[in-house]
């Protein structure tokens, strides 16, 4: 016999299901594109380059962020957390994990585009490497420091899945805040922001605009911005306030990240997205070379 689960406090069943199928559609359309990025890069050859390394990263912490979204959906059917406090503190953690190293698999991509674009100089094995490891390990550093103290992990206001804990406030938390936001936050969109304006400014000369200089850092904003807000503003006000179900809204918003991405950095790249279709059709893609660049 299955046990009915009460309703979670300030949501209605109809909100339950929607905030839960909303989360699943994200984990399953997300996961499906990048696994496709993740596998395309594996069997074809020519996507196989040192930039391409870094589109790689941004596909596997976006697979991540999609396994996190699942296991929220689920639970959100369930009307609550099944696995207890310790899987409420891996859930925050592995969701911090994955969404700090998307961000800054973002901004290593358009470093590397700048000095494409720019300076003219190649990306070699080593330093895409180097990128990728510091991203994957910044973002453990940080998202380990709640895990020792400084922040929390706890429940969403849904009360199904787990995150950074902004409803308590004070200095552990507001401290904590400021410091993610300037690593990981503002120092990024600050590397996207300046290098795709260089870029632009290079576009601009040439007459030939390659790809869309704004969509990444647009799409950091729009999908990032709404739960930075939230986050900023627990940090001076008590949040409690605000409905339960428009606290949730921002980490909805949140987890569009992988499919969004998937259509800006793979999808959206001309040469990547041959790969793609060279792995589903099998038919060979015209150039040898392939970057993360050209669309």
């Amino acid at each position: 016999m299955v046990t009915a689960y009460p309703l979670p406090e300030g949501f209605t069943e109809l909100e339950v299901f929607a905030i839960g199928t909303a989360l699943l559609v994200e984990a399953l359309l997300g996961f499906c594109l990048n696994g496709l990025t993740i596998i395309s890069f594996r069997k074809i050859k020519e996507l196989r380059t040192p930039s391409n390394l870094l589109v790689l990263s941004i596909a596997l912490a976006d697979c991540g962020i999609c396994i996190n979204a699942f296991i929220a959906a689920f639970s959100s059917f369930l009307r609550y957390w099944p696995y207890g406090s310790e899987g409420c503190q891996i859930h925050g953690f592995q969701g911090f994990l994955t969404a700090l190293a998307s961000i800054s698999s973002s901004a290593a991509v358009a470093w590397d585009r700048y000095h494409h674009y720019c300076t003219r100089s190649k990306l070699q094995w080593s330093t895409a490497i180097s990128m990728m490891l510091f991203a994957w390990l910044f973002a453990a550093f940080w998202s380990v420091m709640p895990l020792l103290g400084w922040g929390e992990y706890d429940y969403e206001p849904l009360r199904t899945c787990c995150t950074l804990d902004y409803s308590k406030g004070g200095r552990n938390y507001i401290t904590f805040l400021f410091a993610l936001s300037i690593f990981n936050f503002i120092i990024p969109g600050f590397i996207m922001l300046t290098s795709y304006q260089s870029i632009h400014q290079k576009f601009k000369k040439s007459g030939h605009y390659k790809f869309n200089t704004g969509l990444p850092l647009k799409t950091l904003v729009i999908c990032w911005g709404p739960y930075c807000l939230l986050c900023f503003y627990a940090a001076v006000e008590n949040v409690m306030f605000i409905s339960p179900k428009y606290r949730m809204i921002p980490a909805v918003i949140a987890k569009t990240v992988p499919t969004v991405d998937a259509f800006v950095y793979a999808l959206g790249n001309e040469n990547y997205r041959g790969g793609i279709w060279q792995f589903l059709t099998g038919q060979k893609i015209e150039k040898a070379e392939v970057d993360n660049k050209t669309k």
